[in-house]
């Protein structure tokens, strides 16, 4: 109105001060200067109302919640109503956010995780006009002035919440009622292990409105699984299982997962050990003697870094196997360095397979990592019981050969003795010849034809026994023709403790390798499979 009046009254100023005959161009040309001084007239009019706008749109929110939050018309101790204003359970729709796995210790059984939690439910109650779309939502710092439902999850060892800088909670309430509750936390859960193929596993979270539920892991040690299924580990994989309670039956409150987007995780997550393959999703039931209790599950399935394993547990173990295999090659005479190289390489194994054993935890079955460390262990044992082997055939050829030695000796002193026996007898008989021809003697005497008769068949026995044995080891090794070629080869090491050493070179390596072919194909394999099969 002001305006309106400045301008009229500034029109009949102009209107006097122009001639008679020109009013109508001078009034034209006046017309934009009075626009512009119009718009700076109103600008600063209109400015000052836009704050004005905005504290009263933050006054009627303030109105709105004292007014549904009135402790006569509003009780946080009531369950709102069912859907439609219904007396039905109450409908409480679950979202997660993984943000982080800080910690998942096989050996204490347990799993630590940061998580954004979210519920969703309608409370009628709490109705407010939006002012054509002014307000979307009203927001609460203080949860507790709103019904809430009293969930948990039933396997938490312990948690808290984040409040830094302030409490990470909010409650946002939506015109028509809808209540949003979001909150941080971090939490620290129970495993335990179901089965461990190859390095571990472990099970995944799970929210229950019931009994308590403690995780499961499925630990499994595959040639990569090992799962450290969830635990399955593919190089370990495992699941996590967590459960969220409270104290209201199905008959007052249902959990639901959210349509879109259940489960989230965060992009950056990254863990050293593990990699979150994927998740899976689950309503349930769990039934107590107090009633039956609303509840949801969810798995996420983890995968071992099979690189990590690989450099702590398979490669040294695989060089502590070969190097166990030099002995082989060293002399059967060098007692000293054979023994110390045999028990070094044992006590390493032992103590490698001792702090395997520690990172893990104690469970009645056996895993496949234990199949790897013990299969290792046995080798390197073996090549150690190889060489008391063959120092013992090494002493037991020695023994021998010292025998076959004395016994050359005793013969050939035999041979000696009966040859000096037959030259006597020849002697004797020469003699005796003579004095008949003399005719000095009328007795005649035959010559010892016994004592030659003995040389003689002394000496025939001994190349007719050499002979047959020769015979006999033809027969034998005619038999086959691979025999004959091992034997011939065989041959070309005369010793026993040599023989053992060079079979050894070949019959440790093939069984170390055939092993690894059967260890590998047969935990990938499984794993595959499993994989498949795998229902939570």
């Amino acid at each position: 109105m002001a305006t309106q009046v400045i301008m009229k009254a500034s029109q009949e100023d102009e209107a006097a001060k122009m001639p008679p005959g020109d009013t109508g161009g001078r009034a034209k040309s006046a017309v934009p200067v009075w626009l512009f001084l119009s718009f700076l007239i109103t600008l600063p009019i209109i400015l000052a109302q836009v704050p004005q706008a905005k504290t009263n749109v933050r006054e009627k929110e303030k109105q709105i919640l004292d007014k549904i939050l009135q402790p006569n018309l509003y009780d946080r101790r009531i369950r709102p109503s069912g859907a439609n204003g219904t007396d039905g359970p109450t409908i409480v729709v679950i979202n997660l956010m993984f943000r982080s796995f800080p910690t998942i210790s096989d050996n204490k059984m347990e799993y630590s995780t940061i998580l954004t939690f979210r519920e969703e439910w309608l409370d009628e109650r709490l109705k407010y006009n939006d002012f054509n779309g002014k307000i979307k939502y009203l927001t609460l710092t203080d949860p507790y002035k709103v019904w809430m439902p009293d969930l948990f999850f039933s396997n938490e060892r312990e948690g808290h919440f984040h409040d830094i800088i302030v409490p990470n909670v909010y409650v946002r309430i939506f015109p028509n009622g809808a209540v949003l509750y979001s909150i941080r936390k971090m939490r620290v859960g129970f495993i335990t292990y179901k089965a461990m193929i190859l390095i571990t596993h472990i099970e995944k979270p799970s929210l229950h409105s019931g009994d308590d539920v403690i995780h499961s892991c499925a630990n499994k040690f595959n040639g990569d699984q090992f799962s450290m299924q969830s635990s399955k580990v593919k190089h370990t994989k495992r699941p996590l299982h967590a459960k969220i309670q409270n104290g209201w039956t199905t008959e007052d409150l249902v959990f639901q997962w959210k349509q879109i987007d259940p489960v989230q995780v965060a992009r950056n997550m990254h863990l050293p050990r593990f990699i979150l393959e994927k998740f899976q999703t689950d309503l349930c039931n769990s039934i107590t003697n107090t009633g039956e209790y609303s509840c949801l599950k969810v798995n996420l399935l983890f995968k071992r870094e099979f690189s990590y394993y690989l450099i702590q547990i398979y490669i040294p173990c695989c060089m502590l196997v070969i190097v166990s295999w030099v002995s082989f090659w060293l002399d059967s005479n060098a007692v000293p360095a054979r023994v110390s190289l045999g028990v070094t390489t044992l006590l390493t194994m032992a103590t490698q397979t001792t702090g395997i054993n520690n990172s893990l935890p104690p469970v009645s079955y056996t895993k496949a990592i234990d199949v790897w460390t013990g299969v290792c262990l046995t080798f390197v044992f073996g090549a150690l019981l190889e060489f008391a082997l063959v120092n013992y055939a090494s002493r037991s050829d020695a023994h021998r050969e010292k025998l076959k030695k004395q016994r050359r000796q005793w013969e050939m002193e035999r041979e000696r003795d009966q040859q000096a026996l037959v030259m006597e007898a020849a002697a004797a008989a020469a003699v005796v010849e003579s004095r008949m021809d003399d005719g000095s003697t009328t007795f005649a005497m035959k010559p010892l034809p016994r004592l030659r008769n003995d040389g003689i068949s002394l000496d025939k026995s001994r190349p007719q026994h050499s002979t047959y044995d020769f015979h006999l080891g033809i027969r034998s090794s005619s038999a086959s023709n691979n025999s004959n070629c091992w034997r011939s080869w065989i041959s070309k090491f005369p010793s026993r403790s040599k023989r053992i050493d060079v079979i050894s070179r070949i019959i440790f390596p093939v069984m170390f390798a055939l092993f690894n072919l059967i260890y590998w194909s047969t935990y990938l394999f499984r794993e595959g499979s499993e994989e498949e099969t795998f229902n939570y």
